[in-house]
């Protein structure tokens, strides 16, 4: 079976500390305090749970920024 591997893409979050709720294209989406507030590529938002988050993505400084950014604009 093949395997594919995510594209490094470079998201937009902040760590919430108290509930809040976000109307998104599937509905209203409840976020709890520690949950982190996304903003996807395409200016979405989103929750992902703190456990999901830290497992997924990690920081990146400037530099890693604009690599990855490089990476993007010869694809297109």
């Amino acid at each position: 079976m093949p395997k594919f591997r995510k594209k490094p893409v470079i998201v937009e979050a902040y760590q919430i500390s108290a509930p809040e709720d976000i109307e998104t294209l599937e509905g209203t989406m409840h976020g709890k305090p520690g949950d982190w507030m996304m903003t996807g590529v395409y200016g979405e938002q989103y929750f992902c749970k703190d456990k999901i988050f830290r497992r997924t993505y990690e920081p990146i400084d400037d530099e890693g920024i604009r690599a990855l950014e490089e990476v993007k604009n010869e694809s297109n």
